[in-house]
């Protein structure tokens, strides 16, 4: 079998050499427990650990979030990468060569071409870090020491200089790389037949990856020009702005060496700069776009607890809001600080110190608290009609946390603002009652709950697992009707790891829940457990099948047939009473 070009055989024996224990440790603090690992999950919010990982089987379970997967599945997740790229980074580790993917010559050829582009601005960026420090970049000299920037900056970020609009392209030519090349790859363009440097005369910050791979450049004029200050790397199959943080990949050096207690979002690549100078090396940018769904999912992998940080004027709180949508659905902890003694996080450094910044960072404001009060600013809270309209902006925004008593905390802070009484309030959020609603919910669902398909799932997951106490005598295909996916997947016998690679697990979540039951639920009672399954679920087969002949004993009019039918109901009654499972035994 193949999947995505792997066969299933190379896979397996990537991930045998890939322990996932091994691999996941690099990225969480493991504590093993029994037979399994377990540790905060990566990917949601949480303080009680709800990650396990199966080291023998070489899967991982979140029972919080549901997230499951393999060792290449979780690489994905953590460094944000396609699967043939995760590929590639676990064999690079295992010291395995990749093999020849079959039938994707055209994939093959692009992962070539996209080393070539890496290539090309590996050479770049460095050439351009050469040219900082030569005798014709003055300009760029005297700007770097009035930004007080010190050579640890220079170097953390490899900041560099573009001289002219033709001395890069004399310089790859002369390492190989051809003038297709460098335009495919954002550095050059062509004009008039002529190929040029489209950063030329700019101080350039090249824009790395998590694997410290150059991707592109951020560049700011250096002189008044008519063209825009700053200037990032067009579109390339290298780099996409959406899905860009600039320093990710000094926030992940940061996260394996000390650890990370929050991240810092600021606006701009040279706050990021004056951030790390002024020691939050935990600050990273977004590359001159608004906030995306990609950059957001990217930050939560390093850690749950973002801090928006954007300039103190009307641009920044409009920023500020639509981050906080991108944010708000995603399950991290996400507060605003309000700068003051500066309009951006380099001017509040240089006029109030570190210091004083890291107050404002401790201080940072729930981004609820945020919007009441924004919203507050808009409206003049003196003036009955202004009063609606605020109410009617912060109510909306309320309505959207899931939490109904941390609804109530806002809306305490709400009627402090406007006097309107909180029962009020919570009619026209459409909340009243809502403990009771609540309750009655959770009972209705408790009432409905499907034991049969617990069952199944119990009966379906000892068998993938290979448990010594399943039944061989029972015909499952029998039994579980509507499970026939389930039970031929059980019967290829493939490693648990390996139903990855062939399934997609992700989008299947019986699948998923099969493949990473928790089997200690029931510990020292599992054979027991699963008897009382098969009976649960043969009992209910068994009363669908009387009461479907119930309704033809009554309907038939042909006494033969009536007799027969009678004879089937009195076996099925029999079965009933003593629990035999009989008629659910395979052909001998």
């Amino acid at each position: 079998m193949q999947n995505r070009g792997f066969s299933v055989d190379w896979l397996q024996e990537l991930k045998r050499k890939s322990d996932l224990v091994s691999i996941a440790s690099n990225y969480l603090r493991l504590e093993e427990k029994g037979h399994r690992f377990w540790a905060c999950c990566p990917f949601h919010s949480e303080k009680t650990p709800s990650f396990t990982i199966n080291a023998e089987e070489g899967v991982y379970y979140c029972f919080g979030c549901k997230e499951s997967g393999d060792v290449i599945k979780f690489v994905q997740k953590m460094e944000n990468l396609e699967f043939f790229d995760a590929v590639k980074f676990l064999a690079e580790k295992a010291g395995m060569q990749l093999p020849e993917l079959e039938n994707t010559e055209e994939g093959v050829k692009k992962q070539k071409y996209k080393q070539r582009l890496l290539s090309a601005l590996d050479y770049t960026y460095k050439h351009y870090q050469d040219n900082l420090y030569s005798n014709d970049a003055k300009v760029a000299q005297e700007y770097v020491k009035k930004r007080r920037l010190t050579r640890r900056e220079l170097e953390d970020f490899k900041i560099g200089y573009s001289k002219d609009w033709t001395d890069i392209v004399t310089y790859l030519k002369g390492k190989g790389f051809t003038e297709n090349e460098m335009i495919d790859a954002g550095i050059c363009a062509k004009k008039n037949n002529h190929v040029f440097d489209v950063l030329a005369g700019r101080l350039v910050f090249p824009v790395f990856n998590a694997f410290n791979e150059c991707i592109g450049y951020s560049a700011r004029a250096l002189e008044k020009t008519d063209f825009a200050k700053y200037k990032n790397t067009a579109e390339t199959a290298v780099f996409q702005k959406g899905k860009i943080v600039f320093g990710i990949n000094l926030l992940k050096r940061q996260k394996q060496q000390q650890g990370l207690k929050n991240i810092v979002l600021v606006e701009g690549q040279m706050d990021v700069v004056a951030m790390h100078k002024g020691g939050f090396k935990q600050t990273v940018a977004c590359m001159g776009t608004a906030l995306t769904k990609d950059h957001v999912k990217e930050l939560k992998r390093y850690c749950p607890n973002i801090v928006l940080c954007f300039d103190n004027d009307g641009a920044g709180e409009k920023a500020t809001i639509r981050a906080i949508e991108m944010f708000r659905t995603e399950n991290v902890d996400l507060k605003v600080v309000k700068l003051s003694g500066g309009k951006d996080p380099d001017e509040v450094l240089n006029n109030l110190g570190a210091e004083k910044l890291q107050e404002m960072i401790d201080n940072a404001m729930p981004y609820m608290e945020f919007l009441i009060e924004y919203y507050s600013r808009q409206f003049d809270l003196t003036k009955a009609d202004e009063k609606g309209k605020f109410l009617k902006a912060v109510l909306a925004e309320i309505k959207k946390l899931e939490m109904a008593a941390e609804q109530e905390l806002y809306l305490d802070k709400v009627r402090d603002l406007t006097n309107v009484p909180v029962e009020i309030l919570r009619r026209d959020l459409g909340t009243a009652d809502v403990v009771l609603s609540t309750k009655e919910s959770a009972v209705a669902e408790v009432k409905s709950e499907n034991q049969d398909s617990k069952a199944v799932v119990f009966i379906l997951a000892s068998m993938l697992h290979k448990k010594a106490y399943v039944d061989e005598q029972i015909d499952y295909q029998k039994l579980l009707e509507g499970y026939e996916k389930y039970l031929e997947i059980i019967n290829q016998n493939l490693a648990l790891s390996s139903l990855y690679d062939v399934y997609n697990v992700e989008e299947d979540k019986l699948l998923a829940n099969i493949i990473n039951y928790n089997f200690s639920l029931y510990s020292g009672v599992e054979e027991k457990y699963f008897k009382e399954c098969l009976w649960l679920v043969a009992e209910e087969r068994l009363r669908n099948l009387q009461s479907k002949l119930n309704k033809e004993f009554k309907e038939c009019t042909n006494i033969e047939d009536r007799g027969q039918i009678a004879k089937e109901l009195g076996k099925i009654a029999s079965y009933l009473k003593n629990k035999n499972l009989e008629v659910f035994y395979g052909r001998r």
